[in-house]
């Protein structure tokens, strides 16, 4: 089977991010968070994730009332006759009567239908606000990441300088070399070291971002291994986004539905006794009442609720449409960036050894005299340069295979 050029080994990938970085780096405090430890805490903090429990409850309470026998409660009716302020001759009348609301056809069916589809919306919402933050959290951790590892070949560049440095002083006090040489290698660490310091402040201002968004230290460690890389066949079926706009679409249609059923006040059963007597000699006789009160005509609301659900689900399934088309379109184009800078990749990598033989190869010949030290310094720099291209397309790419799993609508691993 043929194998494509973006189904890079996972395993290879971590390793080539791991090149390229100094020692001092590679010693950095334990502790901090992981990725995907740093996306939770971030979510942690989200207000949708706090106030989830409170509408999944509301979400239930609704399906619930969609089940019962009456869709309002009961309700109790006492009245009571006299004609004690007119002839008074003991007439009373008492009666108690107890009204439960009937569902009108189809009503109740398509009331549990849409508090289903309520529920299932706001899981779809959830989820989709999910995935939204998992991409700031991606951009904020590739961004640190890209960082770290500039002010660590920054500081790695400001270690060479200072080491070259001395040793023209060296070579400059034995008279093998003129002042001049001295000043130019000196001149060489002051770049270094404003270099180290932009690095510095780069990394401080993608640290505090990192933490503004999670509210937990900046990662720390060396784990920078990217993410899994899907496979070419995956597809963005059970993308976060279309899952929440086809149940947008799916609670307007229930929602029409309902309100077609709801043309109507609800019907009425009544139930209840009365006591009454003509005189005051006479006993009381006692009656069952039964009876149901019937709403006449139709209102208007419902043809509102009907045009309006109607419009949201118009509007969900065109965008639910847009929607797909611009996800596979940014699944391709994120397919090719990997791929493109899988090249990249190679190119920089091939270029950093070279140029790092090459520095080997000056740097002797410096020591030996047979080099000047412009070719010497001119060299360093090349070779710096190669390492930092060589470590900023590793990064590009680890955050290109992240932006192809975002753009599939996978969380973070």
């Amino acid at each position: 089977m043929k194998k494509n050029r973006w189904d890079i080994p996972s395993a290879l990938l971590a390793a080539a991010l791991g090149c390229g970085v100094p020692a001092q780096a590679q010693q950095l405090p334990a502790g901090g968070e992981t990725f995907r430890q740093g996306f939770e805490a971030a979510w942690a903090r989200q207000p949708e994730q706090r106030a989830a429990a409170l509408r999944r409850d509301a979400a239930a309470a609704g399906e619930v009332a969609a089940r019962r026998w009456s869709p309002e409660p009961p309700s109790l009716d006492l009245t009571a006759k006299s004609d004690r302020t007119t002839d008074n001759t003991g007439a009373r009348e008492y009666e108690a009567t107890v009204a439960v609301p009937l569902w009108l056809p189809r009503e109740r069916s398509r009331s549990q239908a849409a508090a289903y589809a309520e529920s299932e919306a706001f899981e779809a919402r959830l989820l989709a606000a999910k995935w939204r933050l998992a991409a700031e959290v991606r951009t904020a951790h590739w961004a640190y990441q890209r960082a770290r590892l500039d002010s660590s070949l920054a500081l790695q560049r400001l270690d060479n300088a200072r080491r070259l440095a001395a040793d023209v002083a060296r070579r400059v006090r034995a008279g093998d070399l003129a002042r001049s040489d001295a000043h130019q290698a000196d001149g060489a660490v002051a770049t270094a070291e404003s270099a180290a310091a932009e690095a510095a402040v780069a990394l401080s201002r993608a640290a505090q971002a990192w933490t503004s968004l999670t509210g937990k230290p900046a990662l720390v460690r060396e784990d920078v291994a990217p993410e899994s890389i899907p496979p070419a066949t995956a597809q963005a079926a059970a993308h976060p986004a279309l899952r929440e706009l086809t149940a947008r679409a799916d609670l307007a249609r229930r929602q029409a539905e309902l309100a077609g059923a709801q043309t109507r006040a609800n019907p009425e059963l009544r139930l209840g006794v009365s006591r009454e007597r003509a005189e005051a000699r006479e006993r009381y006789a006692q009656a069952l009442v039964v009876g149901v009160r019937i709403p006449l005509g139709t209102h208007n609301r419902s043809d509102a609720k009907i045009a309006t659900a109607a419009a949201e689900q118009l509007e969900a399934e065109t965008q639910l449409a847009l929607e797909q088309e611009r996800i596979e379109s940014e699944v391709q184009a994120a397919r090719d960036r990997v791929v493109v800078l899988q090249g990249a990749v190679d190119a920089a990598e091939r270029r950093s050894r070279l140029a790092a033989e090459s520095r080997g190869f000056f740097e002797k010949s410096f020591r030996l005299g047979e080099s000047d030290l412009p070719t010497r310094l001119r060299v360093e720099l090349e070779a710096t340069d190669a390492q930092r291209q060589a470590t900023r397309y590793r990064i590009d790419l680890a955050e290109a295979i992240s932006q192809l799993r975002q753009s599939l609508g996978l969380l973070p691993e």
